[in-house]
């Protein structure tokens, strides 16, 4: 199964989607943006979206909806005219500028030296495991591709294969550039400001995954699916509502530590003779889960009242 999310700039689910896991994630992102539009009246969002979903298709289909976006760009990809003006910008530490495409996209490019250095380690990394793959002869002449750091073999003849060490130094040229494709009128820093909260969509899958377990998913019918996904989802919107009070209040309480100690708080309900309301009576609690409750309910006193 395919899974559609729309978060906000804070990282709240605005609405999500459950698709068969046959489709394409290109053609089901702009019919889920259009239902939530009209399912919660928000005016047209400007789309932010990794290079996944970067191809001349997408971006036409886009535009001709009447949206604005900032996606990933592949700078390396671009032809050699547009890769030259990309280099000619000469970046150094911080800066950010801009060049055209020959069909008239802005593509932003920022350098930081953080990045040319993770760049420049993977590249070794990925040299490295390829040369070791050489040396023990598994690498055939189905391996000659662009994919990945297949694109430093080189075939020799008919059987001889090495590496192009050449080609390896010459990427170095692009190590700590990052590219960014729009047809905003943000500015250059803006375009990568915005692009940054990506991050939210990451960390969202990335908890439902791992804190939440969404899966594997040990059901069949669509019903349970949708209900198992939905409880998931809930959990989710509530654990950044705690992260959020605990950093409101200057906890020193992080949401991992939290989900820890509301493992071993305990509360006993009883109904006195004569009466008919229960009374709760929460056990002894340390410190951090004494905090923990106060700060829980209060944000129940205050949203929710005697509801």
């Amino acid at each position: 199964m395919l899974l559609g999310l729309l978060v906000t700039r804070e990282g709240y689910p605005i609405s999500y989607e459950i698709f068969e896991g046959d489709l394409s994630e290109k053609k089901i992102f702009i019919p889920l943006l259009k239902r939530a539009q009209a399912r919660f009246g928000f005016p047209s969002p400007i789309i932010i979206a990794d290079a996944g979903l970067l191809s001349r298709k997408n971006i036409d289909a886009l535009v001709e909806d009447g949206y604005e976006y900032i996606l990933g760009a592949r700078i390396k990809n671009e032809n050699t005219a547009v890769k030259q003006r990309i280099l000619a910008l000469n970046l150094r530490e911080g800066q950010v500028a801009s060049v055209r495409t020959d069909d008239d996209l802005r593509i932003v490019v920022s350098y930081t030296e953080k990045r040319r250095k993770k760049d420049a380690f993977n590249r070794s990394r990925g040299l490295q495991r390829l040369q070791a793959k050489v040396a023990s002869g598994k690498v055939s002449k189905k391996h000659i591709n662009n994919r990945g750091y297949n694109k430093y073999l080189r075939l020799q003849g008919e059987a001889t294969i090495s590496i192009d060490l050449e080609a390896f130094e010459q990427d170095a040229v692009w190590d700590g550039l990052k590219g960014y494709v729009t047809n905003t009128k943000l500015a250059d820093e803006e375009v990568i400001a915005n692009y940054h909260n990506l991050w939210f969509i990451e960390r969202a899958f990335r908890m439902n995954k791992t804190d939440l377990q969404i899966r594997p998913m040990y059901h069949r019918l669509r019903n349970r699916i949708e209900g198992h996904i939905c409880i998931c989802f809930c959990a989710y919107v509530l654990q950044l509502e705690m992260e959020r009070l605990l950093r409101t209040a200057h906890s020193d309480i992080t949401l991992e530590r939290a989900r820890e100690l509301v493992k071993t708080m305990y509360a006993l309900n009883y109904t006195k003779p004569g009466q008919t309301q229960p009374t709760k009576v929460m056990l002894g609690m340390d410190d951090e889960q004494a905090e923990l409750y106060r700060l829980v309910e209060d944000w129940v006193k205050s949203n929710l009242g005697n509801a």
